[in-house]
């Protein structure tokens, strides 16, 4: 969506398309009633509210990580990383806040409970490298493949049963990476070396520095739309068009802080993983023990009696209804046939995906957001090389083109 669409004056709403995510959204509130009205419901109420909160930010702010690496790369805008430093800087700072709740000194040897506090290793970098070029390959990462799944993106399904197919690969091959480089590989936390205060510190000083950089590169401003006339074109302008870059991503950051009060840390694809390890060792493609996985934090994909009764799954499914309620209200719901392009690319990059989220231990939210702004290096290091990933697939994409143009 360009910048003169965004700032484009509101078309009049679709009645039809309003209301269906007016009852829809009745739906998810009276869900999130019913589950908290249970015993132990409340935890899960609180996912599936949140989930939903987090579907419209993504879906109205377009918040993807390739999305905005691509913008970068290709057309030399910023203002996508600049979100993304945005939400991580606010997690940052939240985060360190709430850990000291958890882990009052951080003595070495122990580490915030659930964190997303990884190993550093040649196998993080490997898995890092394979999940930017899943996204290059099926056009977004798996926080924006299930955002698009509410909008009716025909790629979507496809890239999500790949990443499924791919979370089996990483289980078969995870016993053989464990023994040879991630046991011994290093968990290092920055709170361990600088204390809370040193950690915050030192990752704003960083993120200080990238947007300082990356404000060099920042396009020409629109002129500005004038005030709302009333209320009804205030929620025009709401429900057309994009929410400004700087929306999506403080509010992606404040949501990362606000779940880890009540559930673990933000991540999207515990419970694709776990639904994975459940269909593998139901029909015996998985070894029978998986080396040390179920003791690192991140998205952990253990196997539970009720899968889609757990947090993540209420949260994941809040988040795709939560985009279904805003493409709907915002007419962006446009599904369609897949051609048999999508249906390959979504396969194939899925794979990918789903071998690096696995292998990596989270994806650009779990592992990205949620580890680098608890001051996990593995954090830093996974997200260096998405965006490497990421870079040298746009290249290679492009040259591909130009070769192909030439022979023509």
């Amino acid at each position: 969506m360009s910048a003169s669409s965004i700032n484009a004056v509101p078309a009049p709403l679709s009645r039809t398309g309003l209301a269906a995510a007016v009852v829809l959204l009745l739906l998810i509130a009276a869900g999130v009633h019913l589950l908290g009205e249970r015993s132990g419901g409340r935890a899960l109420a609180f996912a599936l509210g949140l989930g939903a909160v987090l579907g419209v930010v993504l879906q109205r702010s377009r918040f993807c990580f390739y999305c905005h690496a691509r913008d970068y790369f290709e057309g030399g805008d910023a203002r996508g990383l600049l979100a993304i430093v945005a939400a991580l800087a606010v997690g940052t700072v939240g985060m360190h806040v709430v850990m000291t709740g958890w882990l009052p000194v951080p003595q070495p040897g122990r580490l915030p409970p659930d964190a997303h506090i990884g190993p550093v290793s040649g196998a993080l970098v490997l898995a890092g490298l394979a999940f930017g070029a899943g996204m290059v390959v099926s056009g977004s990462c798996i926080s924006a493949h299930w955002y698009r799944l509410g909008e009716g993106s025909p790629t979507a399904p496809f890239a999500l049963l790949g990443a499924g197919a791919g979370f089996l690969l990483g289980f078969a091959s995870w016993n053989w990476l464990y023994s040879a480089v991630i046991a011994t590989a290093p968990v290092v936390w920055l709170p361990h070396h600088l204390g809370y205060a040193g950690s915050a510190a030192l990752q704003l000083a960083v993120l200080a520095a990238l947007s300082a950089w990356l404000w060099r590169k920042l396009p020409a401003g629109d002129a500005a739309l004038p005030a709302p006339r009333s209320f009804i074109d205030a929620a025009r302008r709401l429900l057309h068009g994009r929410w400004p870059y700087a929306w999506g991503g403080l509010a992606v950051g404040a949501i990362a802080v606000i779940v880890v009060l009540r559930l673990r840390p933000l991540g999207v694809t515990a419970a694709l993983g776990s639904a994975a390890r459940d269909l593998g060792n139901a029909h015996g493609l998985l070894p029978q023990r998986l080396d040390g996985l179920d003791g690192f934090g991140g998205c952990v994909t253990a196997v539970v009696a009720s899968l889609w009764q757990t947090p993540n799954a209420l949260l994941v499914g809040g988040l795709v209804a939560g985009a279904l309620a805003a493409a709907l209200a915002s007419g962006q719901f446009k599904p369609t046939w897949p051609s048999v392009g999508q249906v390959v690319r979504g396969l194939g990059g899925g794979v990918l995906l789903g071998w690096g989220a696995m292998t990596g231990l989270g994806c650009t939210v779990g592992n990205l957001l949620s580890g680098t702004m608890a001051g996990a290096l593995s954090g830093w290091v996974f997200g260096a090389s998405v965006l490497l990933a990421v870079w040298g697939g746009l290249r290679l994409r492009a040259a591909l083109k130009a070769r192909a143009a030439a022979a023509l």
